[in-house]
């Protein structure tokens, strides 16, 4: 192993020696609570652009699985661990380029992000770059109305599953693999669609998935226009930045969170039966809380729009993830009840 860092903006400096890809990253730096889910974590899209810290103390050891990957390449730039186990997990990261560094003070790193916010950062696979990684950092974009969409997003559709009881619609904003599997398995016959299909093309199919996503949803004008002439003419669920993109066509506001919702054990209220959901969550941006009747699911961390439902429009939508791939299963039944609806309906 070299000696490698971590390198804020604001010029904190933390040590590591590399594990995985020779190299640099940049991007933001943030944390994921999850016990369990590494490989998922770098591979969900909705982690693009991102040096993603694991609070978990060790990472890596139940090794890797291709069945286990949410998409077909790594997405988060670099992987920060205080304690890497191989060898199948760091050859993994080395062979698919991920910048890995381990032996981090994940502790300190954290507290860093919780009081400071997700912070620009390279992560290093040489110490002696300190001063360069710094000024690196400083000169990034930050996320704030980054549109990040067109570059995890399918450029053609396809099809996932040919077979089902409904034909769904899955529009690509950085869909999870878990997702599709979980249509499938609740009945849907699933085709897949890059980020800018057109409505017309949307309500041919019996229900419309909004998938997760990277990025900040303010920027995503057409997006957002083609939900708006979509509403009403088919069944839509938004799942993730699906929900936020639904929240802003239909007149909610949303913004960025001080450091995330990233994680395996978030409790969500679920308003008309007083249940609290323990969630799988992974997002920068948020809908603003709201008293608005339609919203259904309430944030306990902070009070943040988790959920929406529009009944004239056949609309709904969730900010955490009900396939759970990987986390809790308390929401599992919300996506099986939407498609055994659709199919209601069709």
């Amino acid at each position: 192993m070299s000696s490698g860092l971590l390198a804020l903006e604001d010029g904190t400096v933390f040590p590591g020696e590399s594990v995985g890809a020779p190299g640099f990253a940049c991007g933001e730096a943030v944390f994921t609570t999850a016990m369990t889910g590494y490989q998922e974590v770098v591979t969900d899209p909705s982690f693009a652009e991102q040096l993603v810290c694991f609070t978990a103390p060790m990472i890596g050891n139940y090794g890797v699985d291709g069945a286990r990957s949410e998409s077909a390449q790594p997405h988060a730039r670099a992987a920060l661990m205080r304690e890497a186990r191989g060898p199948a997990w760091t050859d993994w990261l080395h062979e698919t380029g991920v910048v890995a560094l381990t032996g981090i003070d994940t502790r300190s790193l954290v507290l860093k992000l919780r009081d400071s916010g997700a912070m620009r950062a390279v992560a290093l696979t040489r110490a002696e770059d300190r001063d360069e990684a710094i000024a690196l950092a400083q000169s990034l974009e930050p996320m704030n109305g980054r549109a990040l969409v067109a570059d995890v997003s399918t450029k053609q559709p396809y099809v996932w599953s040919e077979s089902g009881a409904v034909r769904i619609a899955v529009v690509d904003y950085g869909c999870k693999r878990s997702i599709l599997r979980r249509l499938v398995r609740a009945g849907a016959a699933v085709t897949v669609y890059p980020h800018d299909v057109d409505a017309d093309e949307l309500a041919g199919y019996d229900g419309v998935l909004l998938s997760n996503g990277p990025g900040d949803p303010e920027p995503l004008a057409t997006e957002v226009a083609v939900l708006t002439e979509l509403l009403g003419r088919v069944p839509v669920l938004g799942i993730c930045l699906g929900h936020q993109l639904l929240g802003r066509a239909a007149g909610f506001t949303t913004s960025k969170l001080r450091f995330g919702h990233r994680g395996a054990n978030h409790p969500v209220l679920e308003r008309t039966t007083g249940r609290v959901l323990v969630t799988a969550q992974n997002h920068g941006f948020c809908v603003d809380a709201s008293g608005a009747a339609e919203v259904t699911h309430v944030s306990l961390y902070d009070g943040t729009v988790e959920g929406l439902a529009f009944p004239k429009l056949r609309a709904r939508s969730l900010q955490f993830h009900p396939e759970a791939g990987p986390g809790p299963h308390d929401a599992w039944p919300l996506l099986e009840n939407w498609i055994d609806e659709v199919a209601l309906a069709a």
